[in-house]
């Protein structure tokens, strides 16, 4: 298990987390690419605007922020923008993760050891146990732990106090989370993906930390590739990046970003060999469905949490894929991509699912 992670308020030292000088240079890499203050935030304008709001206020009142919640799909700033308020308030930042959090104790030090105004930061926070969330309910509200002392008609309850501090839980599976859980938080934002434009700037700015120069063309084919995920263009970035320099003379043209995706074999929409490979299978081995997403893991050698997880989002996003109660289904933008002769069309009584709903 993986140490937790302090920054202190000046954002700029930090303790290093129990990890190998790979994962370190990675985590470095990482960091530079990051936004530091709001202002540079790019894209998820609405969300920007209303942490500043409450920014401002939070100064002016001399108080923490509120608890915020952030969801949304994996690599779209959840991480970044609770990295980005603790560089705003030059707080300290604590981190770590739900399922890191097995037991009460486990959660205690974070409690304990907060300062006033500072910022714990839960990623995956839907993964708590049960009983870690409803002994942090006290600490939420009234910022106060209760601890049990001692067994049966002996126990008695004692109250200890705590520093007025801001948790951040950050969560991929926002339904997942209790309602009591999710109420206690003042803030609860949504993370959307990002459109083309708002990741060109991205990969301009972040080609720039990486003293790497790229055109609008070539920013531009990596923002289209990249998923309206700012994460994958970031990692994408970085390979094209590498592939400049090992095959051409270091500068990212479209040409050179197109070379270098291709020989990672994501096409001109973002679908890597997995996406296509589940596609073809649908299609050619199941007739474009319906079909379950047991017997397609089971055909692919998948598990079914891959393609639940990993694979059909993206898939579902671009309507290549519709899920419906009789199963998966290929739509006729599949067949298309992939290049492959449509099947004739269903007469309208069997094309209905049993809620009576016409499949496209």
């Amino acid at each position: 298990m993986r140490e937790p992670i302090i920054r202190k308020g000046d954002g700029n030292k930090e303790a290093e987390p129990a990890s190998d000088a790979e994962g370190a240079r990675d985590e470095s890499l990482q960091e530079r690419l990051r936004p530091r203050r709001l202002a540079e935030v790019i894209g998820q304008g609405a969300v920007a605007r209303r942490l500043a709001v409450s920014l401002e206020a939070a100064r002016k009142r001399g108080e923490p922020l509120p608890h915020i919640l952030f969801d949304g799909p994996p690599g779209l700033g959840k991480t970044t923008f609770a990295m980005v308020l603790h560089n705003e308030l030059g707080v300290e930042l604590s981190i770590t993760s739900g399922a890191a959090l097995d037991k009460k104790m486990d959660v205690m030090p974070f409690l304990t050891n907060a300062t006033e105004r500072s910022i714990l930061f839960i990623d995956e926070i839907h993964r708590l146990p049960r009983a870690v969330e409803e002994f942090i309910y006290p600490v939420m509200e009234d910022f106060r732990v209760d601890v049990v002392l001692g067994e049966g008609m002996a126990a008695r309850t004692l109250n200890l106090p705590l520093k007025k501090f801001t948790i951040i839980g950050a969560t991929t599976r926002s339904g997942m989370l209790s309602s009591p859980l999710r109420e206690r938080f003042g803030l609860h934002e949504h993370l959307e993906f990002y459109g083309p434009e708002d990741l060109v700037r991205i990969i301009t700015i972040n080609a720039g930390k990486l003293r790497a120069t790229i055109d609008q063309d070539a920013a531009w084919e990596l923002a289209t590739r990249s998923r309206g995920t700012p994460r994958i263009a970031n990692a994408r970035l970085r390979w094209v990046r590498d592939f400049s320099l090992a095959r051409a003379d270091g500068a990212i043209t479209q040409a050179v970003a197109r070379d270098a995706l291709d020989m990672q074999e994501i096409d001109d929409q973002g679908l890597d060999k997995q996406d296509r490979r589940y596609l073809e299978t649908l299609i050619r081995v199941f007739s474009g469905g319906p079909t379950g997403v047991e017997a397609l893991a089971a055909t692919m050698n998948l598990a079914v949490d891959t393609l639940k997880d990993e694979v059909e989002p993206y898939l579902l996003r671009r309507e290549y894929v519709v899920r419906s109660p009789r199963g998966r289904l290929a739509t006729r933008a599949a067949y298309q991509h992939l290049r492959l002769p449509e099947p004739p069309p269903v007469p309208e009584a069997e094309a209905r699912d049993p809620q009576g709903r016409l499949f496209d």
